[in-house]
Formats: C-alpha cells, sequence, structure tokens
C-alpha cells in the first residue's frame, strides 16, 4: 500500500525534487558571489568596506534562516511596490517564492562561505603572491594562477560543509508556498493520510542527494590536493 502511493504521486516528488535542486543550485551561485565579495570586504584596507562585511556576518548569523526569509518574501514584495508607486516604473511587482528562497538562501549562506573564503585566502603564503606581482604578473593573472587554485583548496573542507547545510536548507522555503520535494510530500501524505511514507520518501531523496554532493566534492578535493604533500 505504501509503494503503490509513491509510485502513483512519483510524478509529483520528482518535480518537486527538481525545484529543490535548481533552488540548491542557484541559490549556491549567488552564495559563491556574496562570499567572495564578503571576503574581498573583510581583507580589504577600506574601513567602510570591513565594516559593511562585519556587519553584514553579524547580522545573517545572528537571524534565524526562517525569519530573513519571510522578511524577504514579504517585506521583499512591500518594498518593491512602495518604489513602484514613487518612482512611477511599474504598477505591481510581485516576488516569486523561487527568487525568495534562492535569494534568501543565497545571502545567509553567503555570509559563511565569505568567512570560509576569507580564511583559505589567508591561508596562502603573502610570498608566494608577492613574488607573482615581482613576475610582472596583473592582478587578474596573479588570482587565476596563484590565488584561486590555493584558496579552493583551502576552502573546500568548509565550502562542503556550508553547500550540504544548504541542501537541507531548501525545505525552509516549503512554509512559502514553493513546491518543492517537501511541500509536494507533505501534500502527497495528506492526501493519502499517510504523512509518515511520504516524509520518509523525502528522507530518502535529501539523503541522496548530499550523497552525491558529498562524492563530487570529495573528487574536487583529490582534484585541488593532487601533489600536496600532507603533514600529521
Amino acid at each position: 500500500m505504501c509503494v503503490d502511493a509513491i509510485i502513483e504521486y512519483q510524478g509529483q516528488l520528482l518535480q518537486g525534487t527538481w525545484v529543490t535542486m535548481q533552488l540548491a543550485i542557484f541559490s549556491l551561485l549567488v552564495a559563491v558571489l556574496f562570499g567572495l565579495l564578503g571576503a574581498w570586504a573583510s581583507l580589504s584596507s577600506n574601513r567602510l568596506a570591513q565594516n559593511i562585511a562585519a556587519g553584514y556576518t553579524s547580522i545573517v548569523r545572528g537571524v534565524p534562516d526562517l525569519v530573513l526569509l519571510l522578511l524577504v518574501f514579504f517585506g521583499g514584495q512591500e518594498l518593491a511596490n512602495a518604489i513602484g508607486s514613487l518612482t512611477g516604473l511599474w504598477d505591481y511587482a510581485e516576488i516569486s517564492q523561487f527568487a525568495a528562497g534562492v535569494g534568501t538562501l543565497g545571502i545567509v549562506f553567503g555570509a559563511y562561505m565569505s568567512e570560509t573564503f576569507r580564511g583559505a585566502i589567508l591561508a596562502i603564503p603573502k610570498g608566494q603572491i608577492e613574488a607573482g606581482a615581482a613576475c610582472g604578473m596583473s592582478r587578474p593573472l596573479v588570482f587565476r594562477r596563484i590565488i584561486w587554485p590555493q584558496m579552493v583548496r583551502h576552502a573546500l573542507p568548509g565550502f562542503s560543509s556550508n553547500w550540504l547545510v544548504q541542501i537541507k536548507s531548501t525545505a525552509l522555503v516549503s512554509v512559502i508556498g514553493l513546491q518543492d520535494v517537501v511541500f509536494n510530500g507533505f501534500a502527497a501524505g495528506r492526501s493519502t493520510r499517510q504523512l509518515f511514507t511520504f516524509m520518509f520518501a523525502v528522507l530518502v531523496i535529501y539523503l541522496v542527494m548530499t550523497a552525491v554532493s558529498d562524492l563530487g566534492l570529495r573528487w574536487l578535493d583529490r582534484k585541488y590536493n593532487k601533489g600536496v604533500v600532507r603533514t600529521q
């Protein structure tokens, strides 16, 4: 009976899984962007940039993710409509659940990524960067050939943990009505009165996604640590 119910609603579960995967990937891109900007600001000699980066990470760390999601979804829509009425650029703006989820998760995990990237950059010996500049390398070339490969290697452990947590945090968007795997699984469970069955199926789906991600991250770790002697 349980298996029959899952087979009957497999299309709904697969559709929700696809939405969850899209949400996780797009929010990761936003998080990496905010993380790099935050790391650059915190390591900058500009005092204002340092204060902005510190305030950004402090606020995100001090506010629950669900509260931020609700603020972005409801407050962001009101703010957009207020701006539209003042400027006359648009009559009505509506923020979709998907956009709110991507933006919120990207901003939240961007704060954690910024600390990960900052620590990874600080782990690179300054002498290597100075040597690259002394050899006539431009700043973009120094970043691409010296900073980026080593930053990725040092950041991968923290990045991996953040990414796996971010995948699980996508479940929060079901609260605002996005039809992700949790929302669809819960709806199917209520309609068939088999909530445990479908929530267990959602659990398995998340385990598969995190397991596949873990395999990919381990491959990246081996790639970027090739030729590196690990000290005990």
